[in-house]
């Protein structure tokens, strides 16, 4: 069972004193108090959790799948209670003002996004199956994991855009990179215990070789690439390479190679990963549980 980690991240920010948008995710090719105690524990995954009598919270649906790809992707998110890990951290964690029903849908394209309008997050059954033939081709020894961290990565990205609409949080540059710093926040700061979760390491990493993956499949970058609104595929594996060196070099030095993270951008990386944290923890401070 995966660790859960936006309750892990609350512990760990309280321990410390520290406290819409419409973007889509496709890569296909196409807190309170001070003291620990008081803070939300994980719960397991059988376990029901309620919404403060003044809140909301999220809920699950799993819509139905009839395409070969759609119901490969449900399966391995629906065997997996990948959706249910994923509301049950925002349900001890984030005090919604509604609820928010966190969809996986049959969506026609390997995507994910959250609706302002409709307030739902949608994780499309084809991104979790084209995320299990990425790393099955990459010879992962257990791909079905890696596409699962990678699919918990990017729910982070959409929880991203949900909290910047719900909240009305303020931000500064592009909402789509924005989100994806987010994640990397999310799963790249320490618990209580001043450690990084090995397995919310391994998905934020399992996010940035799918885009890699998206990447290496476009041979050719045209005028809708270079004017959306999701910085280049290519740009988002560095981004999120640069964070996870940054928020810790020694042990992620592996990184920086010829191929990698070019040196020229890790230099910088500890700082920028301070800004990513700074910004994020100051953002959502209000809106712990």
């Amino acid at each position: 069972m995966r660790s859960q980690v936006l309750p892990v991240l609350a512990v760990g920010l309280l321990v410390a004193g520290c406290g819409g948008g419409g973007g889509d995710e496709q890569k296909a090719d196409s807190s309170g108090s001070s003291a620990a105690s008081d803070a939300p524990k994980a719960k397991g995954p059988d376990d029901t959790t309620s919404a403060d009598a003044s809140g909301g919270k999220m809920t699950v649906v799993y819509d139905d799948a009839t395409t070969p790809e759609a119901q490969n992707g449900k399966k391995l998110l629906q065997d997996n209670k990948v959706l249910e890990d994923l509301a049950d951290d925002v349900n001890t964690s984030l005090k919604l003002p509604i609820d928010i029903p966190l969809h996986g849908s049959q969506c026609g394209q390997a995507n994910a996004f959250w609706n302002p309008n409709d307030k739902t997050v949608t994780i499309c059954y084809e991104d979790a199956d084209l995320g299990q033939k990425i790393f099955t081709k990459d010879g992962d020894p257990d791909p079905n994991a890696s596409a699962i961290g990678s699919e918990d990565a990017t729910f982070y990205h959409e929880a991203g855009h949900m909290t910047i609409n719900l909240y009305n949080l303020p931000i500064t540059g592009r909402e789509e990179d924005a989100a994806d710093q987010l994640a990397a926040y999310i799963l790249l700061t320490p618990g209580d215990n001043g450690k990084v979760d090995s397995e919310s390491l391994k998905a934020i990493t399992n996010f940035a070789r799918a885009f890699q993956a998206s990447a290496a499949a476009r041979t050719e970058l045209g005028q809708a690439d270079m004017a959306d609104v999701h910085s280049l595929d290519q740009q988002r594996v560095y981004n999120l390479q640069c964070w996870i060196y940054g928020s810790n070099p020694e042990a992620n030095a592996d990184l920086v190679t010829k191929d990698g993270l070019p040196e020229e951008r890790a230099q910088g990386c500890a700082d920028e990963w301070k800004q990513v944290s700074h910004a994020w923890s100051t953002l959502l401070e209000d809106h712990w549980k």
